[in-house]
């Protein structure tokens, strides 16, 4: 599939989530403000590395659809919590109004928790067998945790207003950016009912390419344009954030996006076949504007 039919297909499915009619459920509203982020828009990458690696893996796509909308509502979710005012206190995320600027802080938290909770539940109800279903949901687990992206965002607000080293840099950047997408890419595999080795190397590919994916944010927020982003540019230098252009310069992070890029191809080429789909991604994500 090319990339544009994936991303139709995983639109297409999560317009039918949290579809409720406010004369039928009482708590409608708080199905409105989840639907509001989760349909907001994005690359939907995460979603489409699982169909991709699921594919790779020989595993059948459309039984794997409910584990990539998952995994966007856990996105999604991400994004609304970062957006608060006691977080990132952003008003604009994907060229619309923040979750919280539209419903109210007390909605928005109740959506994200909510939709933490359906992404666990949307995975666990899915048609594939138990044990898939129990890995795909580990994976999430791990990712989004203590030790995933809420252990991450946690270092990173104790990381304010202080100077950070590289390698603390990379601790908070593996746990808030990269988590996801390393889970992204092993659910592929186990719902396909791929090997260990495959789920390893999958999950290591993710890995590599949630590093570039930061180190390119990090330039975007000084290279790119508010059009583009959907939001405000340069207000990491404004905050005086850690980031890797502030620590290692944009050569630099340009430098090292080429060879994470090169490592990560690298991995699919000596691991799995029919590859071409995911070393496009790779390079586009290495280029991308947004």
């Amino acid at each position: 599939m090319t990339r544009t039919e994936y991303y139709a297909l995983i639109d297409d499915r999560l317009q039918e989530y949290f579809d409720l009619r406010a004369e039928d459920f009482p708590f409608a509203g708080l199905a409105e403000a989840m639907r509001y982020s989760l349909l907001a828009g994005g690359k939907r990458i995460r979603a489409i590395l699982t169909l991709e690696f699921c594919r790779l893996c020989g595993g059948d796509i459309q039984a794997a659809l409910p584990v990539a909308c998952a995994i966007e509502m856990l996105h999604a979710y991400s994004l609304i919590h970062d957006d608060l005012p006691c977080m990132d206190n952003d008003d604009l995320r994907r060229g619309k109004p923040t979750n919280h600027v539209v419903y109210g802080e007390c909605t928005a938290i109740l959506a994200g928790d909510a939709l933490q909770a359906e992404a666990f539940g949307t995975i666990l109800r899915s048609g594939l067998p138990a044990e898939r279903r129990a890995n795909c949901a580990e994976d999430l687990a791990n990712a989004v945790g203590l030790e995933g992206m809420c252990g991450g965002q946690f270092l990173d607000m104790l990381g304010e207003g202080k100077r950070l080293s590289e390698q603390e840099l990379d601790e908070i950047n593996g746990r808030k950016t990269g988590a996801l997408l390393t889970a992204a890419c092993g659910m592929g595999v186990h719902a396909a009912g791929g090997t260990e080795e495959q789920w390893k190397a999958a999950s290591l590919f993710g890995a590599v390419i949630g590093h570039a994916f930061q180190l390119r944010d990090d330039m975007l927020d000084v290279i790119g344009s508010e059009q583009e982003l959907g939001k405000p540019i340069g207000s990491d230098a404004q905050e005086q954030k850690n980031t890797y252009v502030s620590l290692c310069g944009m050569d630099v992070c340009a430098q090292r996006i080429e060879r994470l890029s090169a490592y990560a191809k690298q991995l699919l080429r000596e691991n799995f076949v029919d590859t071409a789909f995911l070393c496009e991604l790779v390079d586009s994500l290495a280029e991308r504007t947004n």
